[in-house]
């Protein structure tokens, strides 16, 4: 019951974990991606003016501006200005998010960037340049590095865009660090909030599990007190008749109704004995040592060799020398009676115990032969599970079911197939 409950709590946490990840960073991935968007339509903004994001910046369209010009009448200076709100007004009502976002009228003036164009015989020049973080000289190597790229992050938080105009190379670089900020902050109070989350979770699971196994284990607890008594129960009264039926077939010699009853007794036996073993096994009662499996296998075999010589069954055994494992030694050495049982009760001729290792595993395989077509038989270890030809036998299908808790116990794995009339058992350790 603590391994399920154990399961249970890592299912759980394992599912939650996920599912925060994948919400979370979609979340993420949407808020970063919108970022860009937002930092690919200032630069596709700059490279439709060519270089520049409003005329008051454009550098080289003021470099020979002629005094007189300056010095005219006020209704030339009035239509420049209005260009130039014509202009940044235009940028602000294009597209955008109106008073927020990349389309902003304020953007024209707080956007830190720089914009250099590079010619075909190599020297370069600037067309924008509005950034404090970095000196022309080094924006100039850092654009000239850029040159081959089209569009994408560089440094981390600088959008970039680079585009061609009458054979000349334009390369902006926008500074979006301000812009990102939230978006990294975000990042980081999903993170904390998942960690949060799985902690909290984890203890409120606990919780409910407590609670939600507790009538189990209780039911569990009953369940393996009641088997316990019935065992006890049952076996004074089928002494009682296995004894009496001994004495009546003394005294007046066995017939087809003691020889009856003595095999239902022995088969009544049989099977309050597997069920009384496997509902009362716990895991937390194994005693756990470093045992010799070899040593363990070829002692219960040469137990059984005499009850294989009996029914004419061929017994062939294979096993490397010292083999050593943790486990408790009384559970595998029942582990292998239970395989020698199996292998009694439905070899016809020949039956086969092997045990070796395989790379990091240890394999102990048990096969006998069997008239059942090939295929896998996974099923054989449920409770009161029974092959096609164990119908008349005296087991109660509960044996194979112990092999495979116990091993599972030992963090192992069972499975069963037939393949070419042998029906294979096969333990990984």
């Amino acid at each position: 019951m603590k391994k399920v409950k154990t399961r249970y709590l890592c299912f759980a946490m394992l599912s939650l974990f996920i599912l925060l990840t994948v919400v979370l960073g979609i979340i993420n991935a949407v808020n970063f991606t919108m970022a860009a968007q937002d930092a690919d339509f200032i630069t596709q903004t700059i490279a439709d003016r060519k270089g520049y994001l409003n005329e008051q910046q454009k550098l080289n369209g003021n470099k020979h501006k002629d005094k007189k010009n300056t010095e005219t009448s006020d209704t030339p200076q009035k239509n420049e200005s209005s260009d130039n709100n014509a202009g940044m007004t235009q940028f602000g009502e294009s597209e955008g998010f109106g008073p927020m976002g990349p389309g902003s009228p304020e953007t024209s003036n707080s956007l830190r960037y720089f914009t250099y164009i590079f010619y075909r015989d190599g020297h370069s020049e600037k067309a924008a340049f509005q950034i404090s973080a970095v000196d022309e000289e080094e924006a100039e190597q850092w654009a000239r590095s850029l040159v081959n790229e089209t569009t994408g992050w560089t440094r981390g938080t600088y959008r970039y865009r680079v585009f061609e105009y009458k054979h000349r190379t334009y390369v902006t670089i926008i500074d979006q660090g301000r812009e990102l900020l939230p978006s990294y902050r975000i990042l980081i109070i999903s993170v904390c909030g998942e960690l949060a989350g799985l902690a909290i979770s984890f203890l409120v699971l606990s919780i409910i599990g407590n609670r939600l196994f507790r009538p189990l284990e209780e039911a569990d607890r009953k369940q393996k007190s009641f088997i316990a008594n019935v065992e006890n129960k049952f076996k004074v009264p089928l002494t009682v008749i296995s004894a009496s039926m001994e004495i009546i077939e003394k005294e007046k010699g066995a017939d087809d109704y003691t020889t009856a009853v003595n095999r239902q007794v022995k088969k009544m036996g049989v099977l309050v004995k597997d069920l009384g073993t496997l509902a009362i096994f716990d895991e937390s009662d194994l005693n756990k040592t470093t045992l010799d499996l070899t040593h363990a296998v070829n002692t219960v075999l040469e137990r059984k060799c005499d009850e294989f010589t009996k029914q004419d069954i061929t017994l062939s055994v294979q096993t490397e020398e010292s083999i050593e494992l943790d486990g408790d030694e009384d559970v595998f050495e029942k582990i292998i009676d239970e395989l020698c049982e199996n292998a009694l009760h439905y070899a016809k001729t020949h039956a086969c115990f092997e045990l070796f290792k395989e790379k990091d595993r240890i394999i102990l395989r048990a096969s006998n032969d069997t008239d059942l077509p090939n295929g896998e038989y996974e099923r054989v270890f449920d409770r009161f599970t029974k092959m096609k030809n164990a119908d008349d036998s005296d087991g109660a299908g509960l044996g194979l079911s112990y092999v495979k808790n116990t091993v599972k116990a030992h963090d192992g794995r069972v499975s069963a197939k037939v393949e070419n009339g042998e029906f294979i058992v096969t333990l990984a350790l």
